[in-house]
Order: C-alpha cells, then sequence, then structure tokens
C-alpha cells in the first residue's frame, strides 16, 4: 500500500535553550543586514532637523531672513524642529518660523537658564535638563540630522561635539553648516588646514556639509553617507569584541 513518508514523525528532542541561542543570533544577523542597507542608503531619512543659532540676531540682516527662511523650508518640507530653547535672537526667528507654519518644535534648554527669564520663553515644547552635557546629548537623541547657523561660541562647541561622536561613530548623523555671506569660510578654511597637518582624515572633513542656502543643505544632508575613518578602525574592532562577548554572554546564560 502507499505510504506518505513526509508524514512519518520522529520523536526528536529539543534543547530549549540551544533554539533560544539560535533565534538570537538570527535577529542579529537580520539587524546587522537591515544597518548594513541602512547605512549604503543613497537617502537619508530626516524627521527631526536640530538648528544650531545664536541667541543674538548678529551683525547682517541676511542672518535673521535666513533663520526665517529656513523654518519655513523645514515646515514645507514636514520636518520637525529640535533647537536650544528660548525665544531670542536667531534661535526665536527660525523656532517661530517653524511653528507658526506647523512644524513641531522642541526647545531643549538647561533649567539654569531658564531662570530669570534671561533666554525667553521656548516656542513649542520644552525639555529641561540638569547640565549642557545633557542638552547636547538630548538634543543628538531626538535628531536625525544638524545644521549650524552663523553663532558664537556655544554653536562651535555644539557642533564639534557633534562632530567628533561622528567622528567615533557614536552616531551617523549629518551635520550641516549654512554658510551665510561666507560666515563660516574660516572654520572650513581651518579644518583643511587640520588636515593638511594630518591631525584628521580627509573621511572626518567631510563629516560637515556647507551650503549657502537651506534647500541645497538639507538636501545634501538626506543624501548623506557616512564614511569609514581609518584612524578609528582599531577603536571600532574593540567595540565589536565586546560586543560579540556581551552577545555570547547572554546566549550562555540563556
Amino acid at each position: 500500500p502507499y505510504r506518505c513518508y513526509h508524514c512519518i514523525t520522529f520523536p526528536i528532542s529539543i534543547n530549549t535553550s540551544f533554539l533560544v541561542s539560535i533565534f538570537i543570533q538570527l535577529k542579529l544577523i537580520h539587524k546587522f543586514k537591515r544597518s548594513f542597507k541602512m547605512a549604503g542608503s543613497s537617502s537619508h531619512k530626516i524627521k527631526n532637523n536640530c538648528v544650531f543659532c545664536g541667541s543674538i540676531p548678529g551683525k547682517d540682516k541676511e542672518f535673521l531672513e535666513v533663520a526665517n527662511h529656513i523654518g519655513k523650508v523645514l515646515a514645507e518640507r514636514k520636518i520637525h524642529l529640535v533647537y536650544g530653547g528660548g525665544s531670542l535672537g536667531l534661535m526665536g526667528c527660525v523656532s517661530t518660523a517653524a511653528f507658526i507654519r506647523g512644524s513641531q518644535v522642541l526647545g531643549i534648554i538647561p533649567k539654569a537658564l531658564t531662570e530669570g527669564n534671561i533666554t525667553g520663553k521656548t516656542i513649542g515644547e520644552e525639555l529641561k535638563v540638569l547640565t549642557m552635557h545633557k542638552r547636547i546629548q538630548k538634543i543628538l537623541d531626538h535628531s536625525d540630522a544638524f545644521i549650524a547657523l552663523p553663532g558664537g561660541i556655544g554653536i562651535l562647541e555644539e557642533i564639534f561635539q557633534i562632530a567628533s561622536w561622528a567622528q567615533l561613530k557614536i552616531h551617523q548623523k549629518p551635520i550641516g553648516l549654512l554658510n551665510v555671506n561666507g560666515f563660516f569660510n574660516g572654520l572650513l578654511s581651518f579644518l583643511d588646514h587640520v588636515v593638511e597637518q594630518k591631525f584628521i582624515s580627509d573621511s572626518s572633513r567631510r563629516i560637515f556639509i556647507s551650503a549657502i542656502t537651506p534647500e541645497q543643505l538639507i538636501d545634501q544632508l538626506q543624501i548623506y553617507v557616512p564614511e569609514v575613518d581609518p584612524a578609528i578602525t582599531q577603536l571600532d574592532r574593540s567595540n565589536k569584541e565586546r560586543r560579540k562577548k556581551a552577545r555570547l554572554d547572554l546566549s550562555l546564560s540563556l
């Protein structure tokens, strides 16, 4: 008589811990492939864009005009704004321009700066943090890309902190300088000089993207693809080894 061998069942002893370990490894492989695909993508999806800028208007009227314009462009592209809070100077201008046109606006500000109303009322939602370091960390957490408008020492601190973390592969988010009236020409020349003196690599220099209009800059940020910096290959390898050991320890504990 005909017999279907596909229907024959055999008693199999199943090791639950082994199956869980295999499942975790498959999930990790899937996550790695997905991350690799995203890193190699020709489009960087920007939902929340941080804008660093001065709390004073500056000398040239074009600074205020471009702050207003970038807020308008973000709203038109349905991109939400993250900024340093308050309503003074360029910060107040860009946040107001984005907010009144429908963008969600998040101002992240140290609690000390809100006392005495020295920065003005934050436009949109306000997130208070304890320190300046916490502020930049929260800005990084809530943003997909960064744009720097003209400003002072605080702007330099913020963009170099974010760029340093990008160089160390803490994040892979693009950083743009809106070079209004050549405001950042000196900074860009300095970065080229640092490359010439072999203190940073060409790939680290290319972390900084610059353009003269908000439209051009956002377009460049959206096609940004992070590069591998040979100078930190060993650091990345060490991080991978630590992650690999952590996964192994997790599998063994299960």
